[in-house]
């Protein structure tokens, strides 16, 4: 484990970067921003491009993602041996690029030239696309080649994204469960709650979208066991999909029987909060996007009042890996958004961001 020079290193470093992020209250300032080359300029005073919309949005969106990944490689490398979880955390650009790589070879597309550069830390072989078994060969994902015919050549997208879901999810959760519990009080909340409410996101979107049934989405779910007594208690009584839970799965399945179309068939449901409001006048039907956006909301305010709340545990770092990919996230929909000539106050609005 980390000496406590290196933690102190790492606190005060991660400090220093998030100070200038824009997070927490100076989130507000996005909203004042109104044209894609005044977000450029914005986010990148000494290094903004003179370029057509057309062609800076996408360059804008690789300099912020390059940005956030060169901010979290300083803190990481902080390290003399980086623990495994945060190696995991930011390997999370590995696993979007490999998605995008087996979604371009099940479309025939003979060229993939825009991945993440990890640095060190990177383990696949991009620039061997389109021969996959370069790609994977020695590997983590070298599993995925077993399963050619059905990931790649098959086309099966929802089978993909399930299989390289859950490895994703069990190997953070492998990886936490390797930290003393002192290191992971609130790593072990975050990463929990973010993948229950990852497979409620699931869930929704394999029934209204693939039109699923309840058995058939079960089989998609990650069936991830909390950690400690293998029981997660939620606290409150009477309420569907609370008390005991052997399964992170436990919320989605308990919503599996929920009709689409009725909001009082939710009440109760113990991630009834992330649920899209009824509106007068108009009928209501689950909105996975909105699920999605307010659970995001709700994750990223835990990781910054957890931020400094336990300064030279393990715990900052993952916050401020998770606080930092908020940060990206955010200002790439917010320059999607002005790029497709939204305010960035419609974005907010949109992602249920309070400015």
């Amino acid at each position: 484990m980390p000496g406590m020079g290196e933690r102190a290193y790492v606190y005060a470093r991660a400090c220093g970067i998030v100070g200038k992020s824009l997070i927490g209250k100076r989130i507000s300032s996005l909203a004042r921003v109104d044209r894609l080359s005044a977000l450029d300029r914005f986010i990148f005073p000494q290094g903004s491009r003179e370029l057509p919309e057309r062609e800076l949005l996408p360059d804008l969106e690789r300099r912020i993602t390059g940005r956030a990944v060169s901010q979290i490689l300083s803190v990481v490398s902080s390290y003399s041996h980086p623990p495994e979880l945060l190696l995991r955390l930011l390997r999370t650009w590995e696993y979007a690029d490999l998605k995008s790589a087996l979604n371009a070879l099940a479309g025939g597309e003979s060229t993939f030239s825009t991945w993440t550069d990890l640095g060190p830390f990177g383990t696949l072989r991009f620039a061997a696309y389109p021969d996959l078994a370069a790609m994977l060969k020695g590997t983590e994902f070298e599993f995925l080649l077993d399963k050619e015919m059905g990931l790649v050549k098959g086309g099966d997208a929802v089978k993909a994204q399930t299989e390289l879901d859950k490895h994703y999810y069990n190997s953070l959760w492998l990886a936490l469960k390797k930290l003393p519990p002192a290191d992971r009080v609130a790593s072990e909340r975050i990463l929990g709650e973010e993948i229950s409410l990852r497979n409620c996101i699931w869930a929704l979107r394999l029934r209204i979208y693939y039109r699923m049934s309840s058995a058939e989405v079960s089989e998609h779910l990650m069936d991830i066991r909390p950690l400690g007594t293998g029981k997660l208690r939620d606290g409150k009584r009477g309420r569907r999909g609370t008390g005991p839970r052997d399964s992170l799965a436990a919320d989605a399945r308990a919503s599996l029987d929920f009709v689409l179309d009725s909001r009082a068939a939710w009440a109760g449901w113990r991630r009834e909060q992330f649920l899209n409001p009824e509106l007068p006048g108009r009928p209501w039907t689950v909105d996975p996007r909105y699920f999605q956006n307010a659970a995001g909301d709700y994750l990223y305010k835990l990781a910054l009042r957890s931020f400094r709340r336990r300064p030279f545990s393990i715990d900052t770092a993952f916050c401020f890996i998770r606080l930092k990919q908020y940060e990206e996230d955010l200002l790439t929909s917010v320059a999607e958004g002005l790029g497709l000539g939204m305010s960035s106050q419609d974005v907010f609005a949109m992602l249920e961001v309070a400015p």
